[in-house]
Parts: structure tokens; sequence; C-alpha cells
């Protein structure tokens, strides 16, 4: 395998953008889409376009056929215990949102704490804030240091007898740092804490092994690992998902309905209210089996000389970190006397993709005392024809505003 034997599996890449070659560097916010993911949606669209779990004819029978062998796919790919584990959902916030509130309803109450880092993203910080509010309860926040680490050592000291549950990303979606989860969750087992990660790009990156990790919810969306949009999933250990009650009522989610009173389906129909995305769901098979290919030693190769490019250029000229912990090829920098919005302007009529602004997460820039910041996050079809142009469009567009 090679970077062109990947791009040829991606159309989207082919285009141009103001009469130029796209270059996507964006993927961090949604990565391009797979041909064999738009052909199994087509296929599931026009001949297999019948509800799931209930009723008996063929069209039924193979649309529950195919979105039921995709949890059994996601429950391998994280090795988690069982599939009564994996929760579908429309993407890591509502996967987030349905623990805030199924977690909160059943174990929150007034004066207990969440704990979230200073670097989440929006969607691991407002559900919670919700949540503290409707119950009465504390957020504490994590704070880290200058350098974008998590000060892992101040959280025994966070964690009390009425901390509920921690919530950290397992890599910071600004940043690119990846964190000590493992770590974070043996220190907060140790004081009978559970752990939810935010894994939106910490599953795009790595391995996951959730058992391994021993984390309680792992939360990801499939639109940042090429696969259809309105796709995501909720690992949650079966112990807690039981316990929890579920997050909407409705179809699907029932076992009995009486005016009486309801009784809720067995895991994992309990969190699964309604019509579900059913001609989406089974694309993180081909995701799935696309990752796989990752793993061949020439790709990675390949893969590693344009992130190395990319971060030794961009820290020599843009003082972006190079660091020696472990990152993913993501960068994010500003430039003095340069607006990131008119870089990223700039570099998009070039044909390039960047992402700019706070990236969902304001406390992070606060932090840094910046209002916005320009993100450049690769995947494994960027070249390093695609980087080293990326490089003299940057430094063109810079030369233009400073």
């Amino acid at each position: 395998m090679n970077i062109q034997d990947i791009r040829n599996m991606f159309p989207a890449l082919s285009q141009t953008v103001y009469g130029k070659p796209l270059v996507y560097f964006d993927n961090a916010a949604t990565s391009q889409r797979l041909e064999s993911v738009v052909r199994r949606m087509d296929r599931l669209s026009l001949g297999t376009n019948a509800n799931i779990h209930r009723a008996v004819h063929k069209l039924a029978t193979e649309a529950t056929e195919e979105y039921e062998s995709t949890r059994d796919a996601v429950r391998d790919f994280l090795n988690a215990g069982s599939r009564e584990e994996i929760v579908f959902t429309s993407g890591t916030t509502a996967s987030i949102n349905l623990v805030a509130y199924s977690f909160g309803e059943t174990f929150v109450h007034e004066g207990d704490e969440i704990i979230v880092s200073e670097e989440e993203h929006h969607s691991n910080i407002v559900p919670w804030q919700l949540l503290c509010e409707r119950k009465g309860a504390i957020l504490k926040v994590l704070g880290i240091d200058d350098e974008g680490h998590l000060k892992v050592d101040d959280l025994k000291a966070l964690i009390t007898s009425r901390t509920k549950l921690a919530c950290i990303a397992h890599v910071s979606n600004v940043l690119g740092i990846v964190n000590p989860v493992k770590e974070i969750v043996n220190i907060c087992h140790s004081a009978s804490c559970p752990v939810l990660v935010d894994g939106a790009q910490g599953i795009v990156h790595q391995r996951v092994d959730v058992r391994d990790l021993d984390c309680d919810f792992y939360a990801f969306s499939g639109h940042k690992m090429y696969a259809a949009t309105g796709t995501g999933v909720l690992y949650g250990k079966k112990e807690w998902l039981d316990r929890m009650v579920p997050f909407m009522g409705g179809g699907e989610m029932i076992e009995t309905v009486k005016f009486s009173g309801t009784t809720y389906a067995p895991l994992p129909g309990k969190f699964e209210a309604g019509t579900q995305n059913i001609n989406a769901i089974p694309t993180l098979k081909d995701a799935i089996a696309f990752m796989g290919l990752l793993e061949d030693k020439e790709l990675q190769a390949e893969m590693k000389e344009v992130e190395q490019f990319l971060t030794r250029e961009l820290s020599l000229v843009y003082g972006v970190p190079r660091g020696t912990e472990k990152k993913i090829p993501l960068y994010s920098f500003v430039v003095k006397g340069a607006h990131h919005e008119d870089l990223a302007l700039i570099l998009d009529k070039m044909g390039i993709a960047v992402r700019s602004g706070q990236m969902c997460a304001e406390p992070l820039m606060d932090r840094f005392g910046v209002t916005g910041m320009v993100r450049v996050s690769i995947a494994p079809y960027n070249t390093l024809q695609e980087a080293e142009y990326f490089i003299k469009s940057l430094d063109k567009a810079v030369s233009m505003l400073v």
C-alpha cells in the first residue's frame, strides 16, 4: 500500500477548488468519505430501505442484518466485552449527551461533582454544565500547563467522595496531544470514580482497546474516521448501562407498554429509541476495514514522512511545538499580525482547506490568550507534495498579511 492507493479510495480528493487541486487539511473536523461508504449507502437506500427489528419481510430482515452486523464489527474493533455494550448514536456529541442525561439522572445529586479538563471540546463541557444546572451539582476543571499537558498530578486532589464522573478527551482536538488516558482511569478508579473518554480524535489515529484502557464510557463519531455523517458510537460498560435510565422514549426501546407503566428493552435497545440512521450506520464497517489497511508498514513510513515534514517546517517558522510527547498529525498555531480567518480564506483560494477559529474549545483559547487559531490536520491520503505546497502557500499568505 502507498498513499496514492489510499487516495484512489476517496473520489472527493480528485476535485479542484478555484481552479487548483484540492488539498484537504481539515480532517480533524470531518474526514473525506470512502467510495465504499457511498456505495453501501446507495445500495441500502435504493435496495434495502426498510425499518429494522420490526417487520418479517425480506427487506427488513436484510436491513436488520446490516445494522446488527455493524454492532459486532464495532465490538470487535474496540475489543468490548459484549455487543450489548455498543450503542449507536448520531455522533460523539449525542453519545456524551446520552451519558450526561442518563448517568446524571441515575447517579448525580445535589452537591455531587463532575470533572472535565481545560482542553475539552464544547461537546464535553456543555452537557455537563447542563447536568450540573439541572441537578445542583458542581463542575470541576482539571487544568493544563503552558505546553498544553493535563496536570494529571492534580487529579487526585480534585477527586472527592462526591465526584461521580471524570470526562476527558483521548486526544485534544486543538493541541493534538495524546493524553495519558490509562493513567487517568487508574487514578480515578482508585477513588471509585468512573471515567468517560471523548474519543472523537483518538479513535482515528490509534487502535483503541476499551478493556485495556478500562474506561467506563468511550464516545466517537463515524464521520471523522471515513464513514458517513450522522453515525456515532457509545461504548459503555454493561454494569453502568444496565443501571442507567433511558435517554429517550419511543419505539424499539421498550419491552412492554401499559398505561399503568412501561418496562424497557434489554441493552442496547434501551438507548436506541425510534428509527435509527439505518442506511448510514453500516458504513462503520467500511471505515473499520479501511483502518485495518493503515497498518501497512510501507504506508505508515510514507505517512510518517509527511508528518515529520510538517512538524519540522511549522516548528521552524511558526513556532508549533515539536515536543517529545505522543501526538497525532494535527497542528494549531497563530501568526502575529495576521488574523486566523484571513489566513484560512487566502489558503482556501489556493485550494487548501484548513480550519480556523476556536475549534469548539473556547476555554482553551482563553487559557492561551488568543481569539482563535489556524488548524492543520492530515489524514493517510495527504501527500508530501501537498504538504510542501501548503508550506509555500502559507508563507505566501503570511507575506500578504504581515
